[in-house]
């Protein structure tokens, strides 16, 4: 199995200030654990530059030179009370739209089975003209959109696990039933989207999870509910969305999964992956605000990416 690994430490430059939950460290952090000997085997990558082009694909050309002309010299400039800009903010959010896009060529070329982005900002709370809860551009969603494009692809599905809805990568795909997408979250809690009514075209499955879940729920979930219509729907690429943040130590959501859970989750869209595109799957870092619980996480997922 052959797993790429994308990072870039122009992500670390993206300064959301003291005390915010998405902070550089979390990537720091997530670097460390991936430096273990069982890691010996992931092919690293760095993460290119992204263009204006791929994340027109998603958010018109105004907005994109909105978000760029408020980006501070120095300081922070608050788009709203959670979502931050600084002087590398430009150079983060591009890197991370470049990564999604060159996974996408080498998964879909066959130059490597799967990829994990370990990007930010993360994007799947951004809506095509609105930038929100930590999140400037929409990476899977452009990943997604990229992907339609250059490979002509007929049908392709997104898996969201992290704890808080994708309202925007709903957004994005809500008339579109080439799309699958797929979110299981806690409600209520941020963005407040995500009812089990919104389905779009067919294409929208919200699965809400209630506070003091555990994996036992999820699980359950997943499998009467989210994997079936996967296994249905046959995409030809698989993209998560790989917010960690519904662990049992998150400061942010009130879910208990473990590690485990984690394994678990990625083992059974790996199964699905293999039976319908031979394996092809993005996986892009959304949330995940407890370092030592992120970090633990992303190991266990991306081992599992790598072995199976």
């Amino acid at each position: 199995m052959t797993t790429l690994y994308y990072s870039h430490a122009d992500f670390l430059f993206h300064n959301t200030g003291a005390g915010h939950p998405e902070c550089a460290e979390r990537l720091r952090f997530i670097e460390t654990a991936l430096k273990a000997t069982e890691f010996s085997g992931l092919i690293r990558q760095s993460a290119p530059m992204g263009s204006e082009l791929q994340i027109s694909l998603v958010h018109p050309l105004p907005y994109i030179d909105n978000i760029l002309k408020a980006i501070p010299e120095q300081g922070h400039q608050y788009l709203d009370q959670d979502t931050v800009l600084s002087a590398g903010s430009q150079l983060a959010a591009f890197r991370a739209v470049g990564a999604v896009c060159d996974a996408v060529d080498k998964v879909m070329t066959g130059q490597a089975n799967n990829a994990f982005c370990a990007v930010r900002p993360p994007g799947h709370h951004a809506e095509p003209d609105v930038a929100m809860g930590f999140c400037l551009f929409n990476n899977v969603a452009i990943a997604a959109k990229y992907a339609l494009l250059q490979y002509q692809l007929e049908r392709i599905a997104i898996v969201d696990f992290d704890v808080h809805h994708g309202n925007g990568t709903q957004d994005v795909f809500y008339n579109q039933p080439n799309v699958l997408y797929a979110s299981s979250h806690e409600m209520p809690n941020y963005p407040g989207t995500g009812h089990p009514r919104e389905t779009g075209k067919g294409n929208i499955i919200n699965v809400p999870l209630t506070a003091g879940d555990s994996g036992v729920e999820l699980r359950q979930k997943y499998s009467n509910i989210i994997l079936p219509a996967l296994t249905n729907f046959k995409p030809d690429l698989l993209l998560i969305s790989a917010g960690f943040d519904a662990h049992k130590d998150d400061p942010l959501a009130s879910i208990n999964l473990v590690e485990d859970d984690f394994e678990w989750l990625t083992k059974q869209l790996m199964l699905i992956a293999d039976n319908s595109c031979q394996g092809k799957i993005i996986s892009v870092l959304e949330g995940g605000y407890n370092l030592k619980a992120l970090a633990a996480s992303v190991a266990i997922h991306v081992k599992t990416l790598m072995t199976g």
